[in-house]
């Protein structure tokens, strides 16, 4: 059964919906901004400071659940201005293992909440930790005494 989460340390969403969807399989992320973190008249007006601020801001909700980046299977990013990709590539790439990006996409979107110039959403799959929890343990009995 599906958990519906709103972060305490997160503003209540204002429209009808969860902060975060979690069930035995997967964790949902809903799309984050620069002004879902911080106060409104706070909004950093650089791809790349907003970038880098919402996926810390990601990784403490994977982290509450357990998961770390390794474990994003998907993401999906708007960006105001598809011309500032490189800005949001470069910070988004530190994230992650080389090589093992997870699936993404990018679009432009003419205009996010509260000024915003970076929404991004993700998926993360439990399945590695499941596994991990259900293999046996190697036997620490190295022999006969």
């Amino acid at each position: 059964m599906p958990q519906f989460i709103n972060d305490p340390t997160l503003p209540k969403p204002d429209f009808p919906g969860s902060h975060m969807v979690v069930d035995d399989h997967y964790v949902f992320i809903s799309g984050l901004t620069i002004a879902d973190i911080v106060e409104e008249d706070q909004v950093v007006d650089d791809v790349a400071k907003e970038t880098h601020r919402i996926m810390r801001e990601l990784e403490r909700m994977l982290r509450q659940e357990e998961l770390e980046w390794r474990d994003v299977v998907r993401v999906d990013i708007h960006l105001t201005d598809l011309g500032e990709i490189s800005k949001l590539d470069s910070v988004y790439a530190e994230f992650f293992e080389a090589g093992q990006y997870p699936a993404r996409t990018c679009t432009e979107a003419s205009r996010l909440c509260k000024g915003s110039n970076v929404e991004i959403t993700l998926m993360a799959s439990r399945s590695r930790r499941s596994q991990s929890e259900s293999k046996p343990q190697p036997d620490s009995d190295t022999g006969p005494e």
